[in-house]
């Protein structure tokens, strides 16, 4: 259970399973005390809570005698314990009264402020509501689950939707950046051209997708907008978190003359784009109430905010799938025509197929494979039967390195870098380089395992993940 946003304390049951030999809940955000019941599972070989937010005092029978079977690292405010584990020793207990007792003055000035504030702020919205009761309201609400935004509150945030303003367009419309003024958020506005006859279903479709889920790696919807614009024409516009650094296809293909190291993607860095957008893939197939099909993945509907943290955007081509009576295949109920964008649509969608998790994951191995080598699929060297997944495959295992996109590091950096790493690692260059090659390698093999024509050939999302993650552990 490593490696997921866990949040709490350890659940008291975990201590009823008598025979669980391996447990590793490492890399989340659990809270509160290590459990002492854990000492008396005898069956139990090793203990993995490193990298969380755990505090007190570490127990010392059981599993927690040998310091070769438990690891604790990453949690600052463990203390006691064998000698082996090298951690504090525990303040004493007057101590801890102390901070409780400060601890409990400061959450009683809180509260106070608190009930103060709230005092204060219901009386200044009863005052609001009775003068503003016969006034039909001209600013956004926030007190439901949305905001209320017009097509006058967009027109101002985005200046007019002005040349200045202007991020990009997409499949069906044109996205402006814009500041609400109620909060001064910063958020991205996509306006739908509605004179694309398919996009009131993508509106629709949209809308159906992005209501029911929730994943810290899917570009979060603000509200939308159904509305007449100024010339009394329908007006109709998505308003998600605005993403500093724009789009993956940004960053990837770069104006040669505004190329430079600061806005180059390092291996690590693309790496951890390819999980993101895994863990979001696997989420809309596997852990959504229907499996979604996304059926437009490339490189500009992938989002990057500032910490470089990838969301997948852009559902206007969405399926949801539901499981047929005999579960033997998936149905799609929603479709708005052709599904993806070229290059990037798995083949079947070209002979009228229908839209399947498979079809995501030919998608997603195209992405993979133009992230490591810099070329799109459309590109001019790709004709007759030479493709973007062939010119992939015949480089593998041998000549791998030859096809990776030259704007990681200039050949002299990269060799100084490999050298410094070395180093660190009391290791010789070469098997740096090999190391490296071998992280290329197994990635492009993933890349071209999903962009196989057959949809039978192909990964599921579940490994894909599993293998990008095991590839980052080896490389870091």
């Amino acid at each position: 259970m490593w490696g997921n946003f866990f949040e709490g304390i350890i659940p008291q049951s975990v201590t009823l399973l008598k025979g669980l030999q391996d447990l590793d809940l490492s890399h989340n955000n659990l809270s509160g005390h290590i459990l002492k019941g854990l000492e008396k599972l005898s069956a139990l070989q090793s203990l993995n809570l490193s990298f969380n937010n755990l505090e007190g005092e570490v127990p010392t029978k059981g599993i927690f005698g040998k310091a070769s079977a438990v690891l604790l690292n990453g949690n600052d405010k463990l203390c006691g314990g064998i000698a082996k584990l090298n951690l504090p020793a525990c303040t004493n207990h007057g101590s801890t009264e102390r901070e409780k007792s400060n601890a409990l003055r400061i959450v009683l000035v809180i509260i106070g402020v608190v009930l103060g504030f709230i005092l204060i702020s219901s009386f200044l919205i009863l005052y609001w509501r009775r003068r503003s009761k016969s006034k039909p309201p001209s600013t956004p609400l926030i007190g439901e689950q949305f905001l209320k935004l017009s097509y006058k509150d967009l027109f101002q945030a985005t200046g007019g939707f002005s040349s200045a303003t202007f991020i990009g367009s997409g499949t069906f419309g044109s996205v402006y950046k814009g500041i609400i003024n109620q909060n001064e958020a910063i958020v991205a506005v996509k306006v739908l051209n509605l004179q694309n006859p398919r996009v009131y279903k993508s509106f629709m479709t949209e809308c159906e997708a992005l209501r029911n889920i929730r994943h810290r790696n899917l570009v979060k919807i603000i509200t939308t907008c159904s509305s007449l614009d100024s010339k009394g024409k329908d007006f109709k516009a998505f308003i998600y978190e605005f993403m500093p650094n724009r789009s993956l296809d940004d960053w990837l293909h770069l104006p040669v003359e505004a190329h430079n190291h600061s806005r180059n993607l390092s291996i690590l860095q693309r790496l951890n784009i390819a999980i993101d957008v895994a863990s979001a893939f696997v989420y809309l197939h596997y852990y959504c109430y229907a499996p979604i099909v996304h059926c437009d993945l490339k490189p500009s509907n992938v989002l990057l905010d500032r910490d470089m943290t990838a969301y997948v955007s852009d559902f206007g081509f969405a399926r949801l799938l539901l499981e047929s009576d005999d579960n033997s295949s998936q149905t799609q109920t929603s479709t708005t025509g052709i599904k993806g964008s070229i290059g990037y649509a798995a083949p079947e969608y070209g002979m009228g197929g229908m839209a399947t998790i498979q079809g995501d994951v030919f998608s997603y191995g195209i992405l993979l494979l133009e992230m490591f080598t810099g070329k799109r699929p459309t590109d001019q060297m790709f004709t007759n039967d030479l493709n973007l997944h062939n010119f992939a495959k015949a480089a593998l295992p041998v000549h791998v390195m030859q096809i990776l996109d030259p704007t990681f590091l200039p050949k002299e950096e990269q060799n100084e870098e490999i050298e410094e790493v070395a180093t660190n690692r009391n290791e010789g260059p070469s098997q740096m380089t090999d190391q490296l090659q071998d992280c290329i390698t197994s990635i492009i093999e993933i890349a071209v395992q999903c962009s196989m024509e057959s949809p039978r050939e192909r990964m599921n999302m579940n490994d894909v993940l599993r293998g990008l993650h095991l590839i980052k552990e080896k490389f870091s």
